[in-house]
């Protein structure tokens, strides 16, 4: 065990505790905000990184909660210092919040890094706040707790409880087949989302906050509590005071993350048919700890997990069930099997630790590996001539008969022209069709945005087709269904086999045995290669430029590269 740190040793002593003219510079502008020596000196100062904003719907009640982190932090003995950093609410941000994760990646690190900072609460949720919010904490490397912002509460509508996202998708098929009106559709708008939260299905939110937490960066059961729940309240509290604690301890993600704590978030996502961009955030927060983490392990420890949480898209509960019934907690010790148990966590115990006395309160929401939600896997990686870099699919949440599939390629050059044509009466598509889009990955979309799940033809919803075969270098939300094969690597933006796709050619996909084939010859693919022209560039200044110039495919995580150079970088000159 490591010794506790000194006052001396805090890395905010550099700032504030050495008798010279800098130190003196730096205490009288602490005093200039009515602070006094007692508040500060000699005590860890917590960072507190909030993504609260007035756009940030998921997080509206950060206002009210990082008051809660704030009293935890007193009473534990430390400062708090909030600090706000960008939100990214995703539904808001446009082209995609994908565009923005690494900058909030960089401001944390270096909000972390430059300023007198001891340790850090991370106040994150909605769907690329928390791997961004984490990536920046490993690269400084300082100690920190992750503060997740839990589920929103059921939807409801007409005594129908809906699950945001999916049920959207849903319904908007039904809208668009004339079975539901303009009148009933403006009254799910108010029953959808009725709460703080992130969405309440097993979305990215959800998912990304459960894995940090099977990860070791988040208290034991915090990521399951609703956010109106009393209980996240208390939670916030605790993260603020276990915050303290883990600076004299000096317990920082480095001490905490290993290859076999993403081993156990890799095989907790699979159980819990998590997002398909769990995939994606994984690989770049293994990659900043210098854990390298590929698609086929993935795929590997995927294999044999069957989905036993019941909860949508995949199954039929939502989150608020899920806690009552336990929790991911719970749900673990129906995989502690397929767990390594003796990894860290930041309570300085470890997994196993974590689940002693925990149960299941409702076997039809967390299920038992003998009688899951589903036998097909939540994840498949799929490779060939189409993909040499692989692409993902969530067989779970598709049709089964599409499993094994080859039909006619429809191809959309990019996402308006997807939208222009797609309900067209006219439109020549069967459900036998492959629907492909392209220029929608890291560099084409730009951001790879949420498209992957495209709109099934209206000419074909109104005949009751509600799944067919998708493909695109894109992501979809983790809220979504369907045949969609998403993450297609080396994007078409690029030159990527996906650019070579025309009208007509067959497609044919085999999840069983892992494969997609565009069943064209390599000389075909060598002659369309040679005439294929390299689209523009779609950002000439700016974040954009330097996103586009440095940003990786989706097989290695989607970081930008200078974020994943090695080497160590050195603690700021005090002047």
């Amino acid at each position: 065990m490591k010794k506790r740190k000194t006052a001396e040793e805090l890395r905010s002593h550099r700032w504030f505790g050495v008798s010279d003219l800098r130190s003196f510079s730096q205490r009288s502008r602490m005093k200039q905000m009515g602070l006094d020596m007692i508040d500060f000196a000699g005590k860890p100062i917590i960072a507190i990184l909030n993504t609260w904003s007035g756009l940030a719907h998921c997080h509206a009640h950060f206002k009210n909660r990082v008051e809660d982190v704030k009293r935890g932090v007193l009473e534990a003995g430390g400062f708090p210092v909030e600090i706000p950093v960008m939100a990214l609410p995703e539904n808001f941000v446009k082209p995609t919040t994908m565009l923005y994760r690494n900058l909030l990646a960089m401001e944390a690190e270096e909000s972390l890094r430059s300023l007198p900072i001891d340790g850090a609460v991370l106040m994150g949720g909605c769907d690329k706040t928390t791997p961004a919010l984490v990536m920046g904490a490993i690269s400084a490397n300082l100690p920190a707790i992750f503060m997740p912002a839990g589920p929103m509460l059921r939807g409801n509508w007409r005594g129908k409880i809906l699950g945001s996202g999916s049920d959207i998708w849903k319904f908007w098929d039904e809208k668009r087949a004339g079975e539901i009106s303009d009148a009933d559709w403006s009254e799910m708008e108010a029953g959808i989302a009725r709460s703080d939260g992130v969405c309440m299905t097993m979305g990215t939110a959800m998912t990304m906050t459960s894995l940090t937490e099977v990860l070791g960066l988040s208290l034991p059961g915090a990521s399951s509590i609703p956010a109106p729940d009393a209980n996240h309240r208390r939670m916030a509290a605790e993260c603020g005071r276990r915050a303290v604690d883990l600076v004299w301890e000096d317990l920082k993600p480095s001490d905490i993350l290993t290859s076999t704590s993403f081993d156990n978030a890799i095989v907790t996502s699979a159980a819990l048919a998590g997002s398909t961009n769990a995939i994606i955030h994984l690989i770049a927060m293994a990659r900043r700890a210098n854990i390298p983490l590929e698609l086929e392990r993935f795929d590997a420890l995927s294999r044999d997990i069957p989905v036993i949480a019941d909860i949508r898209p995949s199954g039929k509960y939502l989150m608020e069930d899920f806690y009552y019934a336990g929790g991911l907690q719970a749900l673990l010790t129906r995989i502690s099997d397929r767990l390594d148990l003796s990894q860290k966590n930041v309570l300085g115990g470890t997994l196993g630790d974590a689940l002693q006395d925990q149960t299941v309160y409702n076997d039809d929401v967390i299920r038992t590996v003998q009688n899951p939600v589903s036998s097909a896997e939540g994840l498949a990686v799929l490779r060939g001539n189409l993909a040499p870099g692989g692409c993902v699919m969530k067989p779970s949440a598709a049709d089964p008969r599409l499993h094994k599939h080859c039909g006619p390629a429809l191809v959309f050059a990019n996402y308006n022209e997807m939208a222009a044509e797609i309900d067209r009466e006219d439109l020549d598509v069967t459900p036998d069709h492959v629907i492909v889009l392209q220029n929608a990955g890291p560099k084409g979309g730009p951001g790879m945005p949420e498209w992957g799940m495209l709109p099934i033809p209206t000419k074909l919803v109104r005949q009751g087709v509600r799944d067919m075969v998708r493909i695109s270098d894109s992501r979809m939300s983790g809220t979504s269904y369907g045949a969609c094969i998403l993450h297609v690597a080396p994007e078409s933006f690029i030159g990527g086999p996906l650019a070579l796709v025309r009208n007509g050619d067959l497609i044919e996909i085999d999840v069983p045995a892992r494969s997609i084939r565009l069943v064209v010859s390599d000389e075909e693919l060598e002659e369309r290669k040679a005439e294929w022209t390299p689209p523009e560039r779609i950002y000439p200044r700016g974040y954009g430029a330097m996103f586009s110039a440095h940003i990786g495919q989706a097989d290695s995580g989607c970081d930008l590269d200078f974020l994943q150079a090695p080497g160590t970088v050195p603690e700021p000159e005090i002047h």
